[in-house]
């Protein structure tokens, strides 16, 4: 079955920015003059790095980045999960406006296909003249900055779109093969925070590389946790082990900057760095609060002048905007991303974003944050915020704090947030003095003007971006059989499968 959304093109109503290169030289130069374009694109890491205000461990090679670039403060992902985050990278488009909102969809018999006059950016800067690559960024380790195998020498990157796309976009993995003097477009792409795993086998062979690297591990004990978390052992030890994740993609990046200075391009090299949500955590990725949606962002290259701050609101998709008009392309006309680089770029009133099925955890979430608040959309109220979900509860610390909940040993605001039966219809947080989002002002009077002020700007950016919502019921069940039939162990799979007859019998229901 195809799943064809040309039709969303025509209400695709959000401002389209057309410009030149403002920065970095004219439309018409030669190709060979052009900068090169590298994305660092992280898994599964928040901004804990010291030039964020991470103070557990230190991140001197992305603080670097931050100290000769520019710094976002307020860059957010438009979906928190790694598939549809990727899928409206490399489009520069709200992953509902192209119908790639559901994760890991579109690759069985039930096909994704881009609306017309969407393009993935590699394909662009391709035709421009750009060779394109996919990696790690060094020729000895590989995406976990690990030694590469024989046999995995010319594996391109991670991409997980949830469309159909033609692999020949990319021209390798590494941009050395390049002709002389041809500028490229890099994807580096890293493990991040899926390198500590999810068992206590993943965090001591983890363990082990970072020994190796740094000749210690993270104390358990020094680590800061969201309020709404115990300070278990075996959260902590989790968090750890998370920050030395960070600290081993901070080393990966420093070995990437000093292989574009040692062959003379750094100068001329455009760097973009960021990850595609927050960190892998309960009320973290897969969920629209800052723990999922807030990510950092940082550009140096020409013409960005070092130290520089940003602390308007951005979004994710804006990369691929910034990067074309960089080469000097102008932005394509459907796309929703903006040059946030631009001279006359217009700080924007609000950004969004939205959450969808992952896996067989069927859920509609929409977010719009403004420069106080965050406002928060659940589709489904009746359903509680941890649904069953073989990859969530998969995770060592999901396990730990469903023990902690059947044990009652959670604190108040914990069961609140993470194991209420149910949730609010609508959320609305302030920003600076709420900063982990605990106290929702939905139903608070002196807040109601602001409540129906984003309850309208949703609205509207549902309808003018063509949000199509949740899958039919043929649509799921299709979804939901194809990745069973990927899945090769017997007992994730039954699990699976009896939490999709659940989210089935929820939807006959109601609920």
């Amino acid at each position: 079955m195809n799943f064809n959304i040309e039709r969303t093109v025509s209400i695709l109503m959000l401002p389209v920015l057309w410009f030149g290169l403002i920065v970095f030289g004219a439309f018409n130069a030669s190709a060979n003059e052009r900068p090169n374009i590298l994305w660092f694109v992280i898994d599964d890491m928040s901004a804990n790095f010291s030039c964020y205000g991470e103070t557990t461990i230190q991140t001197p090679h992305v603080d670097q980045l931050a100290k000769d670039g520019l710094r976002f403060t307020r860059a957010y992902a438009t979906s928190p999960v790694c598939s549809t985050f990727r899928s409206a990278m490399i489009t520069g488009m709200y992953q509902t406006s192209i119908g790639a909102h559901h994760h890991r969809s579109g690759r069985g018999e039930h096909r994704i296909t881009l609306p017309g006059g969407v393009r993935p950016v590699p394909a662009i800067f391709q035709e421009a003249g750009y060779y394109t690559c996919i990696g790690s960024g060094l020729p000895d380790l590989d995406f976990r900055s690990q030694p590469v195998s024989s046999h995995a020498e010319r594996r391109l990157g991670k991409t997980d779109y949830n469309f159909d796309w033609d692999q020949s976009i990319y021209d390798s993995h590494d941009w050395s093969e390049r002709e002389d003097g041809q500028p490229f477009f890099m994807q580096v792409q890293l493990h991040g925070g899926k390198l500590r795993g999810a068992s206590e086998a993943h965090y001591e062979n983890f363990d082990k590389q970072v020994n190796g690297v740094f000749g210690e591990v993270t104390d358990p004990s020094s680590v800061t946790l969201p309020p709404y978390y115990p300070r278990d052992p075996v959260l902590l030890k989790d968090w750890s082990t998370y920050l030395d994740s960070v600290r081993m993609t901070d080393h990966h990046v420093g070995l990437v900057m000093e292989r574009l200075k040692q062959e003379g391009i750094l100068d001329n090299t455009l760097v973009v760095f960021f990850t595609d949500h927050g960190i892998s955590h309960a009320r973290g990725k897969q969920f629209l609060y800052d723990e999922g949606a807030h990510i950092p962002l940082i550009v140096r290259g020409p013409g960005i002048k070092g130290g520089a701050i940003r602390t308007d609101l951005v979004e994710h998709i804006d990369v691929a905007a910034l990067s074309l008009a960089a080469a000097g392309m102008k932005v394509p006309e459907p796309m929703q991303g903006q040059n946030i680089l631009a001279q006359d770029f217009k700080p924007k009133q609000a950004v969004f974003a939205a959450r969808d099925r992952c896996g067989e955890a069927a859920d509609r979430i929409r977010s719009v944050r403004t420069e106080n608040y965050l406002y928060i959309r659940n589709f489904y109220p009746q359903r509680p915020l941890l649904m069953p979900s073989t990859y969530k509860d998969g995770k060592l610390i999901i396990k730990r704090l469903r023990e902690l909940h059947a044990q009652d040993a959670l604190s108040i605001l914990a069961e609140k947030l993470l194991f209420a039966p149910t949730r609010a219809p609508e959320e609305l947080y302030l920003y600076g003095q709420d900063i982990w989002q605990t106290k929702n002002l939905a139903e608070d009077l002196s807040h109601t003007e602001a409540l129906v002020q984003h309850r309208q700007r949703m609205d509207d950016w549902i309808e003018e971006t063509g949000d199509p919502g949740s899958e039919t019921t043929e649509i799921y069940i299709l979804e939901t059989e194809d990745q069973m039939k990927s899945t090769k162990n017997k007992a994730s799979r039954e699990a699976y499968r009896k939490n999709a007859e659940l989210y089935k019998r929820w939807a006959r229901d109601g609920k």
